[in-house]
């Protein structure tokens, strides 16, 4: 069952971000994720306007998602955005479907 990958981030320093944001696609392609939206224009309808740069990529599954996050690779990517002052990122992988009970 496909599931997403949901991010959005508030960018603070866009010259390190993008050391990050450089290197991601290759690294979802080769988890077999497909990037369905990557920045662009976007409405904030409730919330926080905080965050101004939404992320969603499909994988095939769950797991596939889990493991690319997990992957030494993308830790590896990742770090640029996790260091101080650089970005302030929220993410969520969520499988497709209506669990609703």
């Amino acid at each position: 069952m496909p599931a997403y990958w949901i991010a959005r981030s508030k960018i603070n320093d866009p010259v390190e971000y993008k050391k990050y944001t450089d290197r991601v696609p290759a690294i979802i392609k080769k988890y077999g994720g497909r990037v369905l939206a990557r920045g662009g224009r976007y409405q904030i309808m409730e919330g926080t306007d905080k965050y101004h740069r939404f992320v969603v990529v499909e994988f095939p599954s769950l797991e596939q998602a889990v493991k690319c996050h997990a992957s030494p690779e993308y830790q590896e990517a990742a770090a640029f955005r996790r260091a101080p002052g650089v970005s302030e990122v929220e993410q969520v992988i969520v499988e497709s479907g209506d669990a609703t009970v």
